[in-house]
């Protein structure tokens, strides 16, 4: 039977780095940028100053209004700021509303919107840059935590304010908010509670049993998405050493991997993708990886298998988990190097007893299968209680119980999950855009990105990216799209060139747009 209550408190988020402090307080966190309120904290800290730092800003946040029950948006320059200034608020008892770095003005003004004024801490870029002059209308004031504005107050003039004692709110009232990822228009609001975050923080305990022996853990993960939390919670409490990584960049994380050497990664699936070439890497970068972990979406298998040649431990394992900013992680399973070559990209695992619960509900009346895949729902206690100001949107994905992923797929005689496309990318009679996607990265080690999606005739157009943007090899293409269903003649792009939301995945309805618009 499904656990509706994993436990009789939630996680309590303004405290959390005040109680890893009090038992690990020299432990240390490697940072590979600097913090925009706190620069001279530098690029390395223990969990102690931390600490420290989220009792100073929450202390900031009082002397500027901040009270009980109030939300207060953060947008500004990625960095783990954005994350210790959504401490800091919890801790003061607010509702942390985390908007990304990477959304435009006119979407971050509608999500403020919703929110129903806010108070909106920001940067100078922003509000010089980004953000429309009515934003200033949509919230009750604006601090600035880099920067100056004049229609604005600075985060730091409240430096040396009297510190407060932690406001611990009920466990089923909204604690967090953060968004969806968009990738079908304007992202929703997910609200999160004590409850609902506790869950997750459960699960990435069952996934820390593999981990014996404390190691340095990497984590490259969104800072306005809720992961971050869960990612940051377990490690901490255990006094794991910590890397946090605010940039991708192949050679910049070979780097900094080879000055830590991390023995668990935590990773969106296209950043793994990126880092594929670190497997060869002079410096051995993923040497001492003894685990990889990637949440949110399904991972290509030719990813898999060059994360886990790079690493030099004697079993080394990649744990790929499926899930959803509504439900965190639900589904998932773990591959060595015996049975990586095996891998099927599709097959996304197995629900966690007693945590999670899977089923495929079918479109037709038959029972699904790959020729005729099913609508995925889920069940779990980490499921978020509502949308903010759209309670009818959220409604409408629920079904008795069950919550609609909005993902298309089967399960085999023995429970795997198969997943094989988004229900509003499906491009009929096709079959899945992602299994033959997965079988393009195969056959051709060159891409780096490949996207099926409808052109401007409706046929089936992959949209590729290649190593270093070098020409694509059109002789390899025509072998390599042998035996697949037809398609019509790739267009390449430059990688950055395509939509992304903040964990990395391609917009794709986005890049339909872009590409029948012939942009």
């Amino acid at each position: 039977m499904l656990v509706q209550r994993i436990a009789n408190k939630g996680i309590r988020l303004g405290t959390l780095l005040e109680r890893a402090a009090a038992r690990h307080p020299g432990n240390v966190i490697v940072l590979d940028h600097d913090l925009d309120v706190a620069p001279q904290t530098g690029r390395r800290a223990t969990v102690a100053e931390l600490a420290e730092l989220v009792d100073e800003l929450a202390a900031r946040l009082w002397a500027a209004g901040l009270r009980p029950g109030e939300r207060a948006v953060v947008h500004k320059a990625s960095g783990f700021d954005i994350t210790l200034l959504a401490l800091a608020i919890s801790r003061v008892g607010g509702v942390p509303v985390l908007l990304s770095p990477k959304l435009d003005g006119e979407t971050v003004a509608e999500l403020v919107r919703r929110v129903d004024r806010p108070v909106l801490v920001t940067d100078q870029d922003k509000l010089d840059n980004h953000l429309p002059a009515s934003i200033f209308d949509l919230v009750k004031r604006v601090l600035v935590a880099k920067g100056s504005h004049a229609r604005a107050e600075r985060l730091d003039a409240f430096a040396g304010a009297p510190r407060v004692e932690p406001v611990i709110r009920p466990p089923d009232q909204p604690a967090l908010i953060t968004h969806t990822s968009g990738t079908t228009g304007i992202p929703k609001l997910a609200v999160h509670t004590g409850y609902t975050l506790n869950a997750r923080h459960r699960l990435q305990v069952t996934l820390f049993r593999a981990v014996r022996k404390r190691q340095t853990v990497a984590v490259h993960v969104s800072f306005v998405h809720s992961r971050m939390f869960t990612a940051l919670s377990v490690p901490m409490s255990r006094g794991f050493p910590m890397l946090v990584l605010g940039e991708s960049e192949p050679g910049h994380v070979a780097r900094m991997f080879a000055a830590t050497r991390p023995g668990f990664i935590e990773a969106h699936p296209n950043s793994f993708l990126e880092w594929e070439e670190l497997a060869d890497h002079p410096s051995k970068p993923l040497s001492t990886v003894s685990v990889f972990s990637s949440t949110f979406d399904a991972i290509h298998p030719r990813t898999v298998r060059r994360m886990l040649a790079g690493s030099r431990r004697r079993f080394p394992v990649f744990f790929q988990l499926y899930g959803q900013s509504e439900c965190g992680p639900l589904i998932g399973r773990g591959y060595t190097k015996r049975n990586a070559h095996k891998m099927d990209g599709r097959c996304v695992g197995y629900a966690v007893p007693g945590m999670t619960a899977v089923r495929v509900v079918s479109k037709d009346g038959k029972p699904p299968t790959e020729s005729s895949p099913g609508y995925i729902e889920v069940r779990t206690a980490g499921r978020i209680v509502t949308y903010l100001g759209e309670q009818d949107r959220y409604r409408k994905q629920e079904n008795d119980g069950w919550w609609r992923m909005g993902d298309v797929g089967y399960k085999t005689k023995l429970g795997c999950l198969h997943l094989l496309d988004r229900e509003v990318d499906e491009i009929p009679g096709f079959g899945s855009t992602l299994a033959v996607e997965d079988k393009l990265f195969e056959r051709m080690p060159q891409l780096t990105e490949v996207i099926i999606i409808p052109g401007p005739d409706g046929d089936p157009t992959p949209v590729v990216c290649t190593k270093d943007d070098q020409p694509l090899d059109r002789v390899a293409w025509q072998r390599a799209v042998t035996g697949l269903p037809a398609m019509a003649e790739p267009v390449q792009w430059k990688h950055g060139e395509l939509p992304q939301t903040a964990t990395t995945k391609i917009k794709r309805l986005e890049l339909v747009k872009m590409l029948q618009a012939g942009r």
